[in-house]
């Protein structure tokens, strides 16, 4: 088809892009809009079935519904005589096939990064109810900023439904990536995308694939029989988690497998981000915080060894309190106030009364002054006192109430009797 050709008066093919077993791509111009697409072609041996024209544009459809960053966007689909095509958004840049050829082994994070973009496509098409069943490096383009665009949604499908008989010519042209439940000719399903996406990742990560044959049967039947290879034994760089995560993905039974793409995307992300948090949560050794390398207390206080206490204290007893000399059968003190009540000596004068009930009749006693505390009588307590001699001085306290009570009666007397002659005067005055 020559490059000059203009389909239905609307798309001007500019430049073929690449070709695959199902259709040619061409870059063109939609005159129309004035904007860069992409058409696929499909060639001519698939277009003589009506029911695989009708299959196809009812997936080109469904694909046209799927908005979606990481899926190719398909903007029309039609035909001009006995050409059949289907109009895409063009992207700037080559397919994962050849960024492995090119670069060889990726780094994890770079994998990472696009493995994970790749699940996201194909898990949005897998919500919608799509399989896209021929998942590859082919139909996976990576613009220059590393963004993912999944290509092809639903033409390898339609053409299984309706002409299997083409399968081995045409769909098989990549059995590397088949599911072993589509090497036994099984109908694909979400779990089966997500066995080639698992391909794909091991690809990425040892620049080979996991399986090879001579001819398409041999590599059928390594998908189904041959043991899963490990991609840490192709590459000791990656880490044991996602070596296990692909393992898994690679399966056999469709049941061992994440059942949707968008799940194994979720696990990736997770794994990814907890590799961040351990990174950033275990700094190296080599450059320890500021704080580490200054010392809390000063040397001096360092160097000099605290006092030993006296042998004949408590160790609680060490401190700002008085000293306390130990008496035989009398249980330890606890830590002491610095100021105590003098203990009772013998024939002495009542202890003033405490600070806890204060009389307002009573001046304030002076506070003695601090004695050897003992462990009956200072209970460490702090703002009170307590005392083991009993309140029991009920005559001292009723005979000073007595007392006050006395003088505040005379001081009454006295004042109304001198009230009396200043209120005859006032009295006389009136009277006057």
């Amino acid at each position: 088809m020559s490059n000059d050709t203009l389909l239905n008066n609307r798309y001007r093919l500019v430049a073929q892009q690449g070709s695959g077993g199902m259709a040619v791509i061409y870059k063109a111009v939609d005159i129309e809009l004035g904007r860069t697409v992409a058409v696929k072609v499909l060639r001519p041996s698939l277009t003589s079935d009506p029911s695989f024209l009708t299959r196809f544009r009812n997936e080109a459809r469904s694909v046209a519904n799927l908005a979606h960053p990481n899926i190719v966007t398909v903007h029309d689909v039609g035909a001009d005589g006995p050409t059949h095509y289907i109009v895409m958004e063009f992207i700037e840049g080559q397919d994962l096939k050849k960024i492995i050829k090119s670069e060889g082994i990726l780094s994890v994070d770079r994998t990472l990064k696009l493995a994970i973009q790749i699940c996201a496509g194909i898990g949005f098409a897998h919500r919608a109810g799509l399989v896209h069943a021929d998942v590859k490096p082919q139909n996976i383009l990576v613009t220059k900023s590393d963004i993912v665009k999944v290509t092809d949604f639903g033409i390898a499908q339609a053409l299984s439904d309706t002409q299997p008989g083409e399968k081995q010519n045409i769909v098989w042209g990549s059995p590397h990536y088949f599911a072993p439940e589509q090497a036994r000719g099984e109908r694909p399903t979400p779990a089966s995308d997500v066995y080639a996406i698992g391909i794909v990742m091991f690809e990425m990560l040892t620049g080979r694939l996991p399986y090879v044959g001579a001819s398409q049967q041999e590599l059928a039947l390594a998908h189904i029989k041959e043991q899963v290879p490990l991609v840490s034994a192709f590459n000791a760089n990656v880490p044991e988690n996602l070596t296990q995560i692909i393992h898994k993905v690679m399966s056999k039974e469709p049941s061992a497998r994440f059942r949707m793409a968008d799940q194994l995307g979720h696990v990736l992300e997770s794994y990814r981000a907890r590799g961040r948090e351990q990174t950033i949560s275990h700094p190296p050794v080599s450059s320890p915080p500021p704080q580490q390398s200054r010392p809390t207390t000063p040397p001096p206080q360092q160097s000099r060894p605290a006092a030993p206490p006296p042998p004949h204290l408590p160790f609680s007893q060490v401190g700002p309190a008085y000293p306390q000399t130990p008496r035989p059968n009398t249980p330890e003190a606890a830590p002491t106030q610095r100021y105590s009540a003098a203990p009772e000596a013998p024939n002495s004068a009542p202890p003033a009364r405490p600070s806890s009930i204060p009389s307002p009749f009573e001046r304030p006693a002076q506070t003695p002054p601090p004695q050897e505390p003992t462990a009956q009588h200072d209970l460490g307590i702090t703002g009170r006192q307590y005392y083991s001699q009993p309140l029991n001085r009920q005559e001292d306290i009723s005979s000073g109430l007595d007392i006050v009570t006395i003088i505040l009666a005379g001081l009454a007397f006295f004042a109304v009797a001198c009230l009396i002659p200043l209120y005859i005067a006032v009295l006389q005055a009136r009277l006057g």
